[in-house]
This record gives structure tokens, C-alpha cells and sequence, in this order.
């Protein structure tokens, strides 16, 4: 019975890893544009500082689902194996789908903030 546990950690690892190497792709190629607005044109800022999001999003994403990992009873049956996976890969996306719009929150106030900049800016060169 241990082989059930060991195919369900198996399937869970293979599927954290893929599905966040699937978003952090998406979402890092997309993001580059906005820090690349964020910084006003200065290229190397804007991709060093989205190397930094990818990089904290891979951890966050990786550590949060190999803490997730552990299954504290052997599993009897091809069911509860199937039925633990999705609750582990459910919980999974869902921490992922967070995190994304945690990371698109970060990426719309750095825009709001700039903004907000260059209207100051704008009113003081005015005056």
C-alpha cells in the first residue's frame, strides 16, 4: 500500500512543478512590459527587478507546494489516492492563482505609483 503513497507524491511533485513553471512563464514574459513602463524606459532595471518577482515567485509557489507534500496515512485504495490529489492539486492552484494576483496587484500599484509620479512632476515643472 506505501506505492500508492509514493505514485500520489510522485503525480503531486511532477504537477507543482509543471503547472508552476507553466505560470511563472505566462505571467514573467507578460510582466515585462509593465516593469519596463514602472521604470521609465530603463530596460536593465526593468528586467532585473522582474528576474527578483520570478525568482521570489518560484520559491513561493515551490516551498508552499513541497510543504504540501506530506500525506500522514497510507493510502488503501487507487480512490483515495485520487481523491487526496485532487484535494492537494486543488489547494495547489489555488494558492497559485493567489499568488498570481498578488504578483499582478504588485505590478498595478507600481503603475498607480508611477503615475502618480509623473503627475507631481508634471504640476511642479507648472508652477
Amino acid at each position: 500500500m506505501e506505492a500508492l503513497n509514493l505514485i500520489s507524491y510522485s503525480i503531486y511533485t511532477v504537477f507543482i512543478i509543471m503547472i508552476t513553471l507553466l505560470v511563472a512563464k505566462i505571467l514573467f514574459k507578460n510582466s515585462g512590459n509593465y516593469m519596463t513602463e514602472i521604470f521609465s524606459g530603463n530596460q536593465a532595471l526593468a528586467e532585473s527587478t522582474n528576474q527578483l518577482f520570478r525568482l521570489g515567485f518560484f520559491l513561493l509557489a515551490l516551498g508552499t507546494g513541497f510543504w504540501y507534500l506530506e500525506i500522514p496515512y497510507l493510502l488503501e485504495t487507487k480512490v483515495a489516492l485520487f481523491e487526496k490529489l485532487s484535494i492537494k492539486i486543488g489547494g495547489f492552484t489555488l494558492f497559485l492563482g493567489v499568488l498570481l494576483f498578488f504578483n499582478l496587484m504588485l505590478f498595478f500599484r507600481g503603475m498607480k505609483a508611477k503615475k502618480r509620479s509623473q503627475a507631481l512632476a508634471q504640476q511642479n515643472q507648472a508652477r
